[in-house]
């Protein structure tokens, strides 16, 4: 058989399988949003099921074959090509997966299903003890599932490569380290400065359903396309790309408090324009169809929601329509007021709704309680404990009860123990890439102030989004901005603008 016909029929096996998850997207979907409670059991049968045969078919030795007759093969000449692309990203994926049991993946499909409706109602109720069950088996099977992948120092690292590929737990480390250091004097800086911003404004009477206007509108001007993507509720906000035409992004609302649900639908709205970016009509079901990585895709979203919609020059476009829509709220508040409360920085409980100078705190903490879950060294009954003891050290209060705490996230319920730190360096790679948007158009602060987003958009998609997996996130930014991944950029950006709102 040609080299060309054992690659089409390579994309033909990988695409079914795209398509099996594909379906579990839309089950996962409707899961967190319409499903009745009721339905929780059948939806984790139906879901382990789907999730089986999509290992079972990816897995398949001809899949092996195939990968190894082209890897011989003249299609990988050009490493950046699409073919030799999708050749190298599935033989990663490949090898990994060949790994894990079947019955191991269908497991943990099933449990973590469960476990998150069972997350919804423990954090509902603020009952760590409700939802400690299934918090025992889910790092039980994250274990498992470390053990089958296989690692040289610690489980963390293998687990984490299923969200940052190739990133290690020491690099981490060290990039937390050195953040850390520079957050603390930043905040210190806040902590000590002679101006004060009037958060009430923030956390006025504001009407939900003109808050879906609002951020629909919002979202509509970042590029989100209603007519492909869909916007909706639900208890911990997210994004899913179900395939070519089809991103759901969801958020939550508060009616006494503006920031949470615009930012998180700007937030998610970025990881929706990054989906809705590439190129999944020639590429879907391919590695080239894909993100690079979750670090890459949060970068996006971060991007969004702070360095465009924390901006001055965004609301001096878009004040004005809040103030009209707003009236009773907004109608006496001046524009540098309403930008500083938006800004302000303050420790909180709730990771989504953080500031961007203590948000990074948040994916710490985190961080440093997943390893030890992993290892055994932290048994999950003592997270609660552990995490309040933890935060009091970092943000100075206390935790008063567990959904203000350890039940926060969905990550946990879901399966998700690795994924955190992508946080922390999407908004590295927000920062970097950001400055490296505004040396390329340095009228992009008067885009902004007009109303216009397409320049950022497009810029994004030309230089990340169509890229696909074409290159991994370290040489991807390399790609983009001329260095290698920094803290300097973040650190900058977050100096530049405290001291104009500060003072100090």
């Amino acid at each position: 058989m040609s080299a060309q016909k054992s690659y089409e029929e390579l994309i033909k096996r990988i695409k079914e399988v795209s398509l099996l998850y594909s379906c579990e997207a839309v089950l996962g979907w409707d899961e967190r949003t319409y499903m009745p409670r009721g339905g929780a059991g059948h939806r984790a049968e139906q879901l382990g099921l789907i999730t089986g045969l999509a290992h079972e078919k990816f897995t398949d030795p001809r899949v092996g074959e195939l990968l190894a007759e082209l890897e011989q093969s003249d299609l990988v000449k050009d490493a950046d090509s699409p073919e030799a692309v999708n050749i190298r990203e599935t033989r990663y994926q490949y090898d990994k997966r060949t790994k894990l049991p079947k019955d191991l993946v269908e497991e943990i499909t099933r449990v973590t299903t469960l476990a998150q409706g069972e997350w919804v109602t423990a954090r509902k109720n603020s009952d760590f003890k409700h939802f400690l069950p299934w918090l025992e088996k889910v790092v039980k099977l994250q274990r498992d599932k470390a053990d089958a992948y296989g690692y040289d120092t610690e489980p963390y690292s293998a687990l984490l490569d299923d969200y940052e590929v190739g990133a290690t737990t020491e690099e981490i480390v060290d990039v937390f380290t050195e953040l850390r250091k520079e957050l603390v004097e930043l905040l210190e800086k806040v902590k000590g400065a002679p101006k004060r911003p009037d958060a009430s404004i923030v956390t006025r009477d504001y009407d939900v359903e003109l808050q879906r206007v609002f951020g629909e509108s919002v979202a509509g001007s970042m590029g989100f396309s209603f007519n492909e993507g869909r916007l909706d509720i639900t208890t911990h906000p997210f994004c899913t790309g179900i395939g070519p035409g089809d991103t759901r992004i969801t958020t939550r609302y508060n009616p006494k408090r503006l920031n949470d649900a615009l930012f998180g639908i700007m937030h998610e709205a970025g990881h929706g324009l990054y989906e809705m970016g590439i190129n999944k009509k020639e590429y879907f079901g391919t590695p080239m169809g894909e993100s690079t990585s979750l670090g890459i895709h949060e970068s996006q979203s971060r991007m969004w929601e702070n360095q465009v919609g924390r901006s001055r020059s965004f609301w001096v476009y878009f004040f004005p329509q809040a103030q009209r829509i707003f009236k009773e709220s907004l109608g006496d508040v001046k524009l540098d007021d309403f930008y500083a409360a938006i800004n302000e920085v303050k420790p909180s409980y709730i990771r989504v709704e953080a500031d961007e100078a203590t948000y990074n705190l948040h994916i710490l903490l985190r961080f440093e309680l997943e390893r030890p879950l992993l290892t055994g060294e932290l048994k999950p009954a003592d997270a609660p404990g552990e995490w309040n003891s933890r935060f009091r050290k970092y943000f100075g209060i206390d935790v008063d009860k567990d959904s203000n705490g350890c039940l926060q996230d969905v990550h946990w319920s879901a399966g998700y123990i690795g994924y955190f730190p992508t946080y922390t360096l999407g908004n590295l790679y927000s920062a970097q890439f950001f400055a490296r948007a505004k040396q390329d158009m340095p009228d992009l602060t008067k885009q902004f102030e007009s109303g216009q987003f397409s320049g950022m958009r497009e810029w994004l998609r030309k230089n990340i989004h169509l890229h696909g997996q074409r290159y991994r996130a370290n040489r991807l930014v390399e790609k983009v901005t001329g260095k290698p991944l920094s803290h300097k950029p973040l650190i900058d950006y977050m100096n530049k603008k405290y001291s104009e709102i500060y003072g100090f």
